[in-house]
């Protein structure tokens, strides 16, 4: 039966199958002191391979709760994986790898499409080119998403029923795209990008995003709190600054009061948290904090 999580997928554009067998390949495995590095080259898409890091607690056996970290834009295009395992300044130290390990916890971080490893052509130009091919950039972005969580069921070492994804500004975006479509993901922290898309066109703040973020048709059905609707009732905790101008407050309000009547209607009232902070866009103290009991009690 075609649902609502399938037609929300059909606007991403012409994607790769499916279901195209994901692949690994291992290139080098370092120990960072807390924990251990193994650095990798996915084959998610068929079309480009995809460096990933994969962090994992010393000494730990059997399957662990896993995180699928969704790294940030911030015009880096450089930086990309490597986010988890330095940080960034509009994050908190230390950097999540370090924080996920000492919680006995996995985490998967890919480069997206321009950035890391796989920079080298402008947001711009691939944006351009895949919308001559009928393709969506941020199609393509949650794509190979959603096929790192197909990479995660194959290893041994992930509790397939504790996945969860997590992310700052693009990463945040992508975590609730990822979970919304991915009923694998069993928990979902978004940190400072959950925009309302009608507000952000009220405040005339649609430059305020870079290309890939612009799917064509989207609102002619969808909502911010409509997509993250298909979360629930599985936990979503949001993080948002009062004066970050991503996220109007007139639109966090309206998505705020929506999921509350969704979660509530699903017996789930506990499992919906939007926490707003005096603080423009960047992860604060108080929001480190609340992400990590928000994992602690939802994944253990």
């Amino acid at each position: 039966m075609y649902s609502d999580r399938d037609a929300l997928y059909a606007l991403l554009g012409d994607l790769p199958p499916r279901d195209r067998p994901v692949d690994a390949e291992f290139v080098d495995e370092q120990d960072r002191g807390s924990y251990i590095l193994e650095i990798l080259t996915l084959d998610l898409n068929g079309i480009e391979p995809v460096p990933a890091y994969f962090v994992k607690p010393k000494n730990a056996s059997g399957p662990r709760p896993t995180i699928l970290y969704n790294h940030a834009h911030g015009g880096e295009y450089k930086l990309g994986k490597e986010e988890l395992v330095s940080g960034r300044p509009a994050l908190q130290n230390p950097p999540y790898a370090e924080v996920l390990t000492s919680m006995g916890y996995n985490a998967l971080c890919i480069d997206t499409w321009c950035f890391g490893h796989r920079w080298g052509r402008t947001e711009s130009a691939i944006f351009k080119e895949m919308l001559w091919r009928g393709q969506v950039l941020w199609g393509m972005m949650v794509y190979d998403s959603i096929k790192a969580v197909d990479y995660l069921c194959t290893r041994e070492d992930v509790d397939k029923s504790r996945i969860g994804t997590l992310g700052l500004s693009m990463g945040s975006t992508m975590a609730w795209w990822t979970a919304a479509l991915d009923e694998r993901i069993s928990c979902c922290v978004d940190i400072c990008c959950l925009t309302d898309f009608h507000a952000l066109i009220d405040v005339r703040g649609l430059d305020s995003h870079g290309l890939y973020y612009y799917v064509p048709g989207l609102l002619k059905e969808w909502t911010t709190a409509k997509i993250n609707a298909l979360i629930a009732p599985r936990p979503h905790l949001a993080l948002a600054g009062i004066y970050d101008i991503l996220t109007p407050v007139h639109g966090l309000d309206r998505i705020d009061a929506e999921l509350r009547r969704v979660y509530e209607s699903l017996g789930a009232s506990d499992a919906w948290k939007l926490v707003r902070y005096p603080c423009g866009h960047v992860e604060t103290h108080a929001m480190r904090k609340e992400v990590v009991r928000w994992l602690k009690k939802w994944m253990g």
